[in-house]
């Protein structure tokens, strides 16, 4: 086989200005995120560098930073629960149904509407069932009044309720990603496995589930660093209330920056919000290369 070779400087030449590119919008803002973090400034007066304190202040001062970092986590961890769903509804969708593009699509649809619509909606569902709640009103129905809650206002649900919303709106997304990889994996493989006798749940275990490994790793990162960010849905639904009930790091990052008028504290969240990040990335990427060499 004939490969082509390529010069450094002409591989140089093409991917230069994406890298110059990609430097500008994201390690340059990251940079001046991590200077200001050390700035007294409130985005608009003279800015006073006061070196670590913003940092300090954050881990050892700020009520509402911890009980907002641990919301983050749990909406990250239970973003993941919802991936096994996504890959057995893949598996099911290959399985018996010819033609499943339009389900799989079907699925997809929360994913491209507007967090704006997806977030008034379900407030819609969750309203009292003397504002026209949905979930109230078919508790009542089925004899479980005593179920009903102000899911949005309760700080005991009003994150479970958020939970559940997040899960909605995405599984559509990993079903997609999960059942690209199953489609990707060549049938002459299942065909050989099956007059070994591997078929049906057997031939999941033996060749789809560690076939997707890859596929699977990439759900994970993207469920976990998208959810470690999440902000808009919060934002829509409850504003990081009923009394902080609801904050994760970035409602309490633009709490700090724009309502607080603590421009230099917010980027010091901001900055804690990218090492968790980049932490969890490379904590992910080590256990699955673990995994991946267990199943090689």
């Amino acid at each position: 086989m004939n490969v082509l070779k390529v010069p450094a400087r002409t591989i140089a030449v093409f991917v230069l200005p994406c890298l110059l590119l990609y430097t500008a919008l994201v390690f340059v803002p990251i940079l001046v995120s991590v200077y200001t973090g050390t700035l007294d400034w409130n985005g608009i007066n003279q800015a006073v560098f006061v070196g670590l304190d913003n940092f300090k202040a954050l881990f050892t001062i700020d009520a509402v930073f911890w009980p907002s970092v641990k919301r983050t986590l749990l909406f990250a961890v239970f973003s993941m629960a919802e991936i096994p769903v996504a890959l057995c509804v893949a598996i099911l969708l290959c399985r018996y149904l010819k033609r499943p593009n339009f389900l799989v699509s079907s699925y997809f649809l929360p994913v491209i509407l507007s967090v704006v619509i997806i977030g008034q909606l379900w407030k819609t569902i969750y309203d009292p069932a003397s504002m026209g709640g949905m979930l109230n009103q078919i508790l009542i129905t089925l004899g479980l009044g005593a179920w009903t809650k102000s899911w949005l206002t309760e700080p005991d649900v009003a994150m479970i309720a958020l939970y559940f919303v997040a899960l909605w709106q995405y599984l559509g997304y990993h079903v997609l990603i999960q059942f690209t990889g199953v489609t990707s994996i060549p049938s002459e493989i299942y065909e050989a496995a099956q007059i070994d006798g591997a078929v049906g749940f057997t031939a999941d275990r033996h060749i789809t589930f560690p076939l997707m490994i890859p596929v699977f790793k990439i759900s994970i990162i993207l469920a976990f660093i998208g959810s470690l960010q999440a902000f808009d849905l919060i934002m829509v639904m409850t504003g990081g209330g009923p009394a902080h009930a609801t904050d994760v790091i970035s409602t309490h990052m633009y709490n700090m920056s724009f309502l607080s008028m603590k421009y230099g504290y917010g980027s010091a969240i901001a900055v804690f919000l990218v090492l968790l990040c980049l932490i969890s990335t490379l904590i992910i990427n080590t256990l699955f290369r673990t995994l991946e060499k267990r199943q090689s």
